[in-house]
């Protein structure tokens, strides 16, 4: 799969914030038919970073991707190139 039909978009709440900040985590909606291995491929190839993890939940008919960053890359960088901040 393409990286950029893979992601759809990122989601941007309070409790992400707060996931950016304290887990250096990411949360975006991705298509229901991408894998872990999808998910991470796609956000190494599109932001330059070191994905950890990747856990997915599909929630109210949208598939959605926690992605943990590496220590090295802090998820609020990231955050402000989506322009999420």
């Amino acid at each position: 799969m393409d990286a950029q039909t893979v992601l759809k978009y990122p989601v941007s709440t309070e409790k992400t914030l707060r996931l950016m900040e304290a887990e250096n985590r990411l949360l975006f909606v991705v298509d229901k038919k991408a894998s872990k291995a999808d998910v991470k491929k796609a956000v190494e190839s599109l932001f330059k970073v070191k994905v950890v993890a990747v856990n997915t939940l599909i929630f109210g008919g949208k598939k959605r991707a926690f992605v943990k960053l590496g220590k090295d890359n802090p998820a609020i960088d990231v955050a402000t190139q989506l322009g999420m901040m």
